[in-house]
């Protein structure tokens, strides 16, 4: 994915008890050298606060990054909340996000630590219609609110290993194509996303939609 120096890097962004070797995130993570896996101190407690701030401490270690960040279940939340409060200079920091079957935040109580608005990088959803963990009707409303591109997996479980999901070719798809458009830089914020999402269903055969709002400035 990245040769030595690059500036554009992935951010992996697991959930409640990590991504084991087989989890499409790991299979992911293989396929990007010189990427970066986020470690929580205790993967069994969903902490959103603390897992938030152990992605700003994460980033904060690795050299100035143009990063795309790509998460999974309770990881997508901690990662909402990081950016909701996050410090990092614009131009060194997540550049975009791949956000893939959201766990459903009011399962923790934690609806209210979320932003509720266009998250100001660019953003891919992806969900499935038989998520345990979130509704795809929650899940359309959630990528609405953060202006994010959605992607419907279809009868595709919690997008895990137990449902089926080692490898998770749209997500590899949709990673490349963020990461070389954040280094050719020919595509405004507010499209990039879109644009990206849009390609990668096109080639899997799925469904996507534009959640994309403009923002009066």
């Amino acid at each position: 994915m990245a040769l030595h120096g690059d500036p554009v890097r992935v951010l992996v962004i697991p959930g409640l008890h990590d991504s084991g070797p087989t989890h499409w995130q790991s299979w992911l993570q293989r396929g990007c050298p010189h990427s970066v896996r986020v470690q929580q101190d205790d993967w069994s407690v969903p902490d959103l606060q603390r897992w938030a701030d152990r992605i700003g401490e994460t980033l904060a270690a690795q050299p100035p990054a143009r990063w795309i960040a790509v998460a999974h279940s309770f990881g997508c939340l901690a990662l909402m909340r990081h950016l909701a409060t996050r410090s990092t200079a614009p131009a060194h920091g997540i550049a975009s996000a791949l956000l893939v079957a959201p766990a459903d935040p009011d399962k923790f109580g934690i609806a209210p630590m979320l932003p509720t608005h266009r998250l100001g990088i660019d953003s891919v959803l992806v969900a499935s219609e038989t998520d345990p963990w979130m509704s795809l009707g929650k899940a359309t409303g959630w990528a609405r609110h953060w202006g994010s591109t959605f992607i419907n997996l279809g009868d595709a479980g919690h997008i895990n290993v137990d449902s089926g999901h080692g490898a998770l070719p749209v997500a590899m798809a949709v990673v490349r194509q963020m990461a070389d458009r954040t280094r050719r830089a020919e595509t405004s914020a507010r499209d990039a996303a879109a644009d990206v999402a849009l390609e990668v269903a096109d080639e899997f055969g799925l469904v996507a939609d534009q959640f994309l709002h403009h923002v009066a400035h």
